[in-house]
């Protein structure tokens, strides 16, 4: 028989490893690659500027590939169980194929979904190749719970064996006998939207420095590969948070819109790792693709992942409500020129380098302002072009150490961390010109700066510059103490949770130990 398939870009907007959208073409006579603009995102979610131009680059980039094979995207705004149904009947479909999404609206909508589609008598063909395993065997295989620790994952993983290979992108031959019908008004009708199409202001869009598309995630992937040295000595805590050229693959925001596959990128570095002394997991290339699985698999099999109310390995802490200060954080005036840098470029760019996200997580929960990871959470899935569901909760529960991270006694200071890899501050005159005059010894603490300093450098703090709106070497102890106390009662209400209570029992160091500790990271 002759399918007439619908091919559902979802994630995964890419050609190559594509196993679902080779499913459609095998029998087929019609393929009709489809990209739904579902309004419960945009309803639902914050997706910042940069993230609607990088989506929309990504279609083009398909779009101009699948060209190449004759064929073409069709994009159309509405609701999946709205929209498929009537195509279904317009198209005459008999099989529809995507890839698997294990995300909590996903799974509902995909449900949804494969029970309209059987009352319409169309086969359906769900593959996984947006994470390098299956995340429901991972749990199964550890009793039918997600691993906790990271070593825990390591061990299941490792019993599962490789993550399969990747398939190869359809060819000219693959699509021998398709065709895909499209009319005159094609564009009219079903051509990718601009920005202002979609009623966004672009007039806050900054440079495009990481443009959306497979073309390009291929590219950059080429590029890092050939660097073989650095690949095998890769240790992600060795890199630097404030460097002016990223001191990493920036292939984070490709993955998760999966114009790049994980498992392409896993392959390509064990050609590279081969026969070579290169560093192992949890710091290695490969360390990081599967810290991306373990947050996948416990983001799976942890009820309200997202929140901290209702999350049985979320510690439960009386987080303040603070508007202003939440609102100086997100604006990047704290006051606290290492942080203000780091709000700044995320905000125009889209991208910072995980240490960096360690210290504005930090800062606006345990360590300085005491402000629920929650709020966190929702300004990083705005601003980062790679904000994944998963990784966003999983990274915010860890920095706030309400779960994964015990250490809740390790403090990112927001003056002593930046010095450690820029002491001359090159990173903030970068983002923050308006102290670019200062000298380096007060660029950190412009607050501490002789008038007369401040007078030469053309920015007076607390007028030009904000004064810091904590003091951290106070507060940062008192938190300490919060936090303490959450865990404490944490500990008494679940005695028997080994897990949370692990390295909280011993002697604790004194604060101040524990903060210079924490500064030399």
């Amino acid at each position: 028989m002759s399918h007439n398939s619908i091919h559902w870009f979802r994630k995964g907007l890419r050609l190559h490893d594509n196993p679902a959208l080779i499913a459609a073409l095998k029998d087929c006579r019609h393929i009709y690659p489809l990209f739904l603009l579902d309004p419960w995102y945009s309803n639902n979610t914050c997706i910042g500027i940069n993230r609607w131009r990088f989506l929309i680059e990504a279609l083009r980039d398909l779009d101009s590939s699948l060209k190449k094979l004759n064929s073409r995207l069709f994009v159309v705004s509405g609701p999946p169980t709205e929209v498929l149904p009537k195509l279904f009947e317009k198209w005459k479909i008999t099989r529809l194929t995507f890839e698997v999404d294990t995300e909590p609206y996903s799974q509902s909508r995909d449900e949804e979904v494969m029970k309209l589609a059987k009352e319409y008598g169309v086969e359906v063909i769900p593959k996984i190749s947006h994470t390098l395993y299956n995340i429901d065997r991972i749990i199964e295989e550890n009793n039918g719970k997600p691993p906790m620790t990271y070593v825990r994952f390591q061990s299941v993983v490792k019993d599962i064996g490789l993550p399969k290979k990747p398939v190869s992108a359809p060819t000219k031959e693959d699509m021998k006998g398709v065709s895909t019908p499209s009319s005159e008004d094609h564009e009219e009708e079903f051509g990718i939207p601009t920005l202002e199409d979609l009623g966004l202001d672009t007039s806050s869009l900054g440079p495009e420095l990481f443009p959306g598309g497979e073309q390009e995630a291929l590219r950059r992937l080429d590029e890092h590969m050939q660097r073989t040295a650095w690949v095998c000595k890769f240790e992600k805590p060795q890199t630097s948070p404030n460097s002016i050229i990223p001191s990493t693959t920036v292939l984070s925001p490709y993955v998760r819109f999966g114009c790049l596959s994980s498992r392409t990128f896993w392959l390509r570095l064990t050609e590279v790792y081969r026969g070579k002394q290169h560093s192992k997991p949890p710091v290695s290339l490969h360390g990081q693709l599967l810290w991306r699985e373990f947050f996948y698999t416990t983001a799976v099999g942890i009820p309200n992942f997202n929140r901290m109310e209702g999350n049985p390995h979320c510690v439960q802490v009386d987080w303040d409500n603070n508007p202003e200060h939440l609102a100086a954080w997100r604006e990047a005036r704290t006051g606290f020129p290492f942080i203000d840098a780091i709000m700044t470029q995320l905000r125009q760019e889209g991208w910072i380098h995980h240490l960096a996200r360690h210290a504005v997580a930090c800062f606006l929960t345990r360590g300085d302002l005491w402000i629920s990871w929650e709020e966190g959470q929702k300004v990083f899935e705005e601003l980062l072009l790679d904000a994944d569901w998963s990784l966003n909760a999983g990274n915010w529960q860890w920095l706030s150490a309400s779960a994964f991270f015990q250490q809740y006694f390790r403090v990112y200071s927001p003056i002593a961390f930046g010095k450690k890899t820029d002491k001359y501050g090159d990173y903030i005159k970068k983002y923050l010109p308006v102290l670019k005059k200062f000298p380096a010894e007060y660029i950190y603490e412009p607050w501490k700066a002789p008038r007369s300093v401040q007078e030469r450098a053309g920015c007076i703090v607390g007028k030009d510059y904000p004064r810091p709106i904590v003091e951290h070497d106070i507060v940062h102890k008192k938190n300490i103490q919060r936090m303490k106390a959450a865990y404490a009662k944490r500990s008494s209400e679940d005695k028997d949770d080994k897990t949370i209570t692990k390295g909280v029992k011993r002697k604790a160091p004194s604060t101040l130990d524990m903060f210079e500790k924490a500064a030399k990271r």
